[in-house]
């Protein structure tokens, strides 16, 4: 925990390699202090075939799923530091953003909870 997936178009990989992408993203969650670093999770999604908004434009979104009790205020730093991040390794991609899930504590469960 946290998990950090990233939906892109596969054709921001002619711009970035993959494992810059999720060292870009893993560095944006680091940089918030919001996790310990070993705990960050970064996966990535590419779709051949896709819209934005009737369009067939880049895009790339960060989906990140984290335990409950941070702020309002954390949480949408943490968006906006993905979201530069990316922005500045692909200034040209149109469409870039990223949202914040939070998992509930009382119904989460993982392995090491058995």
């Amino acid at each position: 925990m946290p998990h950090f997936l990233v939906d892109c178009s596969e054709s921001i990989f002619e711009l970035h390699s993959e494992e810059k992408i999720i060292e870009q993203v893993h560095l944006a969650a680091k940089s918030t202090k919001l996790f310990n670093e070993n705990d960050i999770k970064v996966r990535v999604n590419s779709f051949k075939k896709y819209s934005t908004g009737n369009k067939i434009e880049d895009f790339i979104h960060v989906f990140a799923h984290i335990m409950e009790g941070r702020s309002n205020e954390q949480k949408a730093g943490l968006s906006r530091k993905i979201v530069q991040g990316l922005t500045s390794l692909l200034p040209t991609v149109p469409n870039i953003g990223a949202n914040v899930i939070e998992f509930e504590n009382t119904n989460y469960c993982n392995k090491n909870k058995l």
